[in-house]
């Protein structure tokens, strides 16, 4: 439907990523569109939150666009940087998707929680044998990381098992 509204509203080149819009880590897309923009251009989204989830992000963006004489637009919002009443709204709409974004996310933290009290969230299972990375480490004298290799799991993860061990002898020999 995005391609689509953008054939519509004139765009000839047309990006597109599955990356989610809250950071502009790894957006290759975007950074490609915003090297490539030149003066005149305008860099047309369907809607603002598709963009960026983040005042910021949102502001950089648009920042980024202005230092290079083009403009941001927005084919399903009335959105177009450059008129002083597009400026505005956009700065409106971009407060709106970030406290979207950080409703969700405390909504999902809340439900966790809840989740956690009636005992039916537990974590992402555990894929390491402790036991197995122990005896990997003192009787086979292997390290870190020579056992994540083996197991195929990361070293954070065997220092982890490691060190939990030793926390674990630590409060043993303090409590006695």
């Amino acid at each position: 439907m995005q391609r689509e509204a953008l054939k519509a509203a004139g765009c000839t080149v047309i990006r597109e990523e599955k990356v989610s819009g809250t950071s502009r880590q790894g957006r290759d897309e975007l950074r490609i569109l915003l090297d490539f923009v030149r003066e005149g251009d305008a860099l047309v989204v369907t809607r603002v939150d598709r963009l960026a989830r983040s005042i910021g992000d949102l502001q950089d963006v648009v920042r980024e666009l202005r230092t290079k004489g083009a403009s941001l637009q927005a084919t399903e919002q009335p959105i177009d940087t450059s008129t002083a009443a597009g400026k505005a709204f956009l700065d409106m709409l971009g407060v709106f998707a970030e406290f979207e974004t950080n409703l969700r996310r405390e909504r999902q933290i809340e439900g966790i929680e809840r989740a956690k009290a009636r005992g039916i969230y537990k974590g992402r299972k555990v894929k390491a044998d402790t036991g197995e990375i122990r005896r990997l480490r003192h009787e086979e004298g292997l390290r870190p990381t020579e056992i994540a290799s083996r197991l195929g799991i990361s070293r954070t993860t065997v220092w982890r098992a490691l060190n939990a061990r030793a926390t674990s002898e630590v409060r043993t020999a303090i409590a006695d």
